[in-house]
C-alpha cells in the first residue's frame, strides 16, 4: 500500500476561502428566525465589517503578492492569481446573498415591527419638507461638490468613504459644458437619520443620508441638470508598511504612516446597480481597478452603518435578553482580592462571569501601600480604559508601572499610541514590545510586600484587557499566585524589556520558543498511547487552525487512531473526514451571540491529561512571529470546569454548530427531535443572571 503525501494540496483548504466560509456562517444568522430581528440586522453589520477587513487586509496581500511577481503558494498550491479568481468569485457571491437577505427579508420585517427606512418615492409632503429643512440646515453647508475639469482634478477619495458620481448636461457658471461632478459625503454627518414621529407618524422612521442627497442633489447644482447620481465607496489597502528594522522610533514610524491608510491602494469599488456602464468604467479606470474588483449593491454602499439602528430603536423583545454577568462569591465588590487568590486559584469565564474582578485587580493593586510594582501587556484595551487610568494612578502614587503595548495591533494603532503616551506621561515604564514579533500575550502582574517577604500575583488571560468586548467575546482568565506561575511571568516581561535570554520555563509555553514545539510534541505522545492500544485523543478549541507541521501532526495522529475533536470559530485549512488521513477528525464552529475566542487545548493522555488555555492560535503567526502565553489549569476542578464548559458543551452543541465538510463547506446542525443544545444559552443560565 502507497504511503499517503500529507503535503498534497489536496488535503488543505484555502485560507481566504475559509475566511470567506466564515462570512457566510455570519451572514446566515442574519436570517436565522429563531435570532431576535434586531439581532439578525448586527449581524449582517458585523459581515460587512469582516469583508471591509478581508479586502483591506487579505485581498490586498494578495495583490501585492501578484505586483512583487510572487509565485509563493500556500499548502493548497493555489497561486495569489488562483486565488485571487476564485475569491472573486466566492465574494461576489456572499456580497449578494447579503443584499438579497437585507431586501427580501431583513427590511420587510422591519417595517412589520414598525421599524422604517423611508425611501424617496414614500415620503409624504410633511416628511418631504422636514427632510428638505433638514437638508439645508445640517448637510448642505458642509458639503463641497467638485465638478470634474482640468483644474478640478478626481479628487482623493478617503478610504470607506460615501460618495456619488453626478452626471451634469447644460453650461456651468463660466459658460462651458458641464460632466461629471463628484460629491464626497463628510465623515461628520451621520448616515441614518430618525425622522421625528410627529413628522412622518412612526416611531423609528429612518431616511438614509444618500436618499437626502440624491433627493436634492440638484441643489448643488444651479442652473445644470442632473441627469443621474449614484453613490460609490472605495475600500483600499490597510496594512501599515512599516519596516521594524529600519526605524529607530516605531511609535513615530506609525504615527507617520496612519494618515496614508486612507488614501493607500484602492482594493475594491462599491457602486450602486443602478449607475451606467460608462460611469462604473471611470470609477474603475480612476481607482486601477477591474471588473473582478467591482461590487453593484442594491442598497446602501456601506450596510455597517445599519448598525446605528440597533442603538436607536428601544424595542427589548427584538434584542437578545440583557443579562448580569456573575461573579464569584468571593470576588463579590469590597473583597480584599489578593486575600481571595491566596485561597486558590481563580478562573473566570467571560462574557457569562464579570471582566469587573480583573478591573478591580488592577485598582486594588494601584491603591494598596505594599504593592511595589505593576507589569502588564496590552494589545487592544479601548480608547477610554478603566485599566489604563488605573495604571496611570498607579505610576503617579511612585509605584513602578512597566507596560508593553503592542502599537502593531491592527486598526487600534492610533489608540494605542494615544495609550503609551498617557502611560509615559503619569511615568510609567513604555515599551513596545519586540522587534519582528508582536507581543500578544495577555499577563498581568503584581508583586506585593507581605511581611519580609514578596509575593507574585498573575492575570493570565486568553483575550484583551478590554472591558467592552469582554461582553462579546468569550474568553478565560485566570488568577493565581503560585510562585511558579509567578517566576515564569516575570522572565517573560523581564525578556520583552530587557531583551535578555531568561532560561527555562517552569510551567508556561511560550511563541516563539517553546509553544509548537510543546503541541507537536503533545500530539505525537497521543500518537504513541494509540499505537499501543491505550486511548487517545485530542480536543482543541481556537479561533484559527494554519499551521502546516501542526496540521500534518494531526493527520498522523488521525491515522494512528487518535479520536481529535476540533472547534474551530473561523479559518481551518485542515480538512477532515479524508479516507486514509482524516476518518478520525471532527471539526465544528460555533456561531452565537457572542464571539468565541478562547483557544483551549486538551491532551488525554491516556488519563494523566494535559489541559492549557492560550493566547495563541495555530497558525505561522502565532507560533513564530508573535510572543505568546500558554498556560495549564492545574486546579483539579477548574480544570474539569474548563473541561466540560469550555470543550464538552461546545462538542454537544446541536444549535449553533455548523461542522465542516471535506469540501471545504460547512453543514449547520439542527436539533431536530432531540432536545435542544446551545452551549452559549447554558453557560448563560448556568453563570449569569438572565433578565
Amino acid at each position: 500500500m502507497n504511503e499517503i503525501n500529507l503535503k498534497s494540496p489536496d488535503l488543505y483548504n484555502n485560507r481566504e476561502l475559509s475566511l470567506l466560509e466564515f462570512n457566510r456562517r455570519v451572514l446566515a444568522m442574519s436570517k436565522d428566525p429563531e435570532t431576535p430581528l434586531l439581532e439578525r440586522l448586527k449581524f449582517m453589520t458585523i459581515t460587512s465589517a469582516n469583508m471591509d477587513e478581508f479586502f483591506e487586509i487579505r485581498i490586498a496581500g494578495l495583490k501585492q503578492q501578484i505586483a512583487f511577481a510572487s509565485v509563493q503558494t500556500g499548502p493548497d498550491n493555489f497561486s495569489p492569481f488562483d486565488q485571487l479568481k476564485r475569491i472573486s468569485e466566492a465574494a461576489h457571491d456572499l456580497i449578494e446573498e447579503q443584499y438579497r437577505i437585507l431586501n427580501k427579508q431583513l427590511i420587510p420585517e422591519l417595517e412589520e415591527a414598525g421599524i422604517r427606512f423611508l425611501r424617496r418615492t414614500s415620503w409624504d409632503e410633511k416628511t418631504a419638507a422636514w427632510i428638505k429643512r433638514y437638508f439645508n440646515h445640517e448637510v448642505f453647508p458642509v458639503l463641497s461638490p467638485i465638478g470634474l475639469d482640468p483644474a478640478h482634478p478626481f479628487p482623493r477619495i478617503l478610504n470607506k468613504s460615501l460618495n456619488f458620481i453626478v452626471s451634469l448636461e447644460g453650461k456651468d457658471a463660466f459658460g462651458r459644458n458641464s460632466g461629471i461632478a463628484i460629491v464626497q459625503a463628510p465623515r461628520s454627518l451621520p448616515r441614518l437619520m430618525q425622522v421625528p414621529e410627529s413628522i412622518s407618524g412612526g416611531s423609528y422612521d429612518f431616511v438614509f443620508l444618500s436618499s437626502i442627497i440624491h433627493a436634492h442633489v440638484s441643489d448643488l447644482f444651479p442652473g445644470m441638470q442632473v441627469k443621474g447620481c449614484y453613490q460609490f465607496r472605495v475600500t483600499r489597502n490597510g496594512d501599515l508598511l512599516v519596516d521594524d528594522e529600519e526605524v529607530d522610533d516605531l511609535l513615530r514610524a506609525l504615527e507617520g504612516q496612519l494618515p496614508s491608510r486612507r488614501y493607500s491602494e484602492a482594493m475594491r469599488l462599491e457602486v450602486a446597480d443602478n449607475c451606467p456602464p460608462e460611469m462604473v468604467q471611470f470609477l474603475l479606470h480612476q481607482f486601477k481597478l477591474t471588473e473582478d474588483d467591482l461590487y453593484q449593491v442594491n442598497g446602501p454602499v456601506n450596510l455597517k452603518r445599519l448598525l446605528e439602528v440597533y442603538d436607536m430603536v428601544d424595542i427589548p423583545t427584538l434584542k437578545y435578553p440583557g443579562f448580569v454577568p456573575g461573579i464569584p462569591p468571593h470576588l463579590t465588590l469590597g473583597t480584599d482580592i489578593f486575600e481571595s487568590i491566596q485561597q486558590g486559584d481563580i478562573l473566570l469565564n467571560h462574557p457569562f462571569e464579570s471582566f469587573a474582578p480583573v478591573l478591580e485587580f488592577v485598582r486594588q493593586a494601584a491603591a494598596d501601600p505594599d504593592v511595589l510594582s505593576i507589569k502588564q501587556t496590552l494589545y487592544r484595551t479601548g480608547a477610554d480604559s478603566a485599566i489604563v487610568n488605573e495604571l496611570v494612578n498607579a505610576a503617579r502614587s511612585g509605584k513602578e508601572v512597566t507596560v508593553v503595548i503592542e502599537l502593531r495591533a491592527r486598526f487600534d494603532e492610533e489608540a494605542n499610541i494615544e495609550l503609551a503616551n498617557k502611560l509615559q506621561e503619569a511615568g510609567a515604564h513604555v515599551v513596545y514590545g519586540v522587534v519582528g514579533y508582536k507581543t500578544h500575550a495577555k499577563m498581568l502582574m503584581v508583586v506585593r510586600r507581605e511581611g519580609r517577604s514578596l509575593r507574585r500575583y498573575v492575570h493570565l488571560g486568553t483575550g484583551n484587557y478590554h472591558a467592552s468586548t469582554a461582553r462579546v467575546y468569550t474568553d478565560y482568565g485566570l488568577f493565581t499566585c503560585d510562585p511558579d506561575f509567578g517566576e515564569d511571568v516575570q522572565k517573560i516581561f523581564h525578556q520583552l524589556t530587557a531583551l535578555g535570554k531568561q532560561g527555562r520555563l517552569k510551567k508556561l509555553l511560550q511563541s516563539p520558543f517553546t509553544l509548537h514545539k510543546s503541541i507537536i510534541q503533545f500530539i505525537e505522545q497521543e500518537i504513541e498511547h494509540a499505537r499501543a492500544g491505550r486511548p487517545a485523543k485530542i480536543i482543541a478549541k481556537m479561533n484559527a487552525l494554519t499551521e502546516e507541521e501542526v496540521i500534518r501532526a494531526l493527520y498522523r495522529a488521525s491515522q494512528a487512531g487518535v479520536k481529535i475533536q476540533l472547534i474551530i470559530r473561523g479559518v481551518c485549512i485542515l480538512k477532515p473526514g479524508i479516507k486514509g488521513v482524516s476518518e478520525n477528525i471532527s471539526v465544528r464552529s460555533i456561531i452565537g451571540r457572542f464571539l468565541e475566542h478562547p483557544r483551549i487545548f486538551y491532551f488525554h493522555n491516556d488519563g494523566n491529561s494535559h489541559l492549557y488555555c492560550s493566547s495563541a492560535d495555530w497558525m505561522d503567526r502565532n507560533f513564530f512571529r508573535r510572543v505568546e502565553v500558554c498556560f495549564p489549569i492545574e486546579d483539579p476542578k477548574l480544570n474539569q470546569r474548563v473541561y466540560k464548559q469550555g470543550l464538552m458543551l461546545y462538542l454537544q452543541d446541536n444549535t449553533q454548530a455548523w461542522v465542516l465538510q471535506s469540501d471545504g463547506k460547512y453543514r449547520r446542525l439542527s436539533p431536530g427531535k432531540q432536545p435542544r443544545r446551545a452551549a452559549q444559552e447554558i453557560l448563560l443560565e448556568e453563570l449569569a443572571g438572565v433578565r
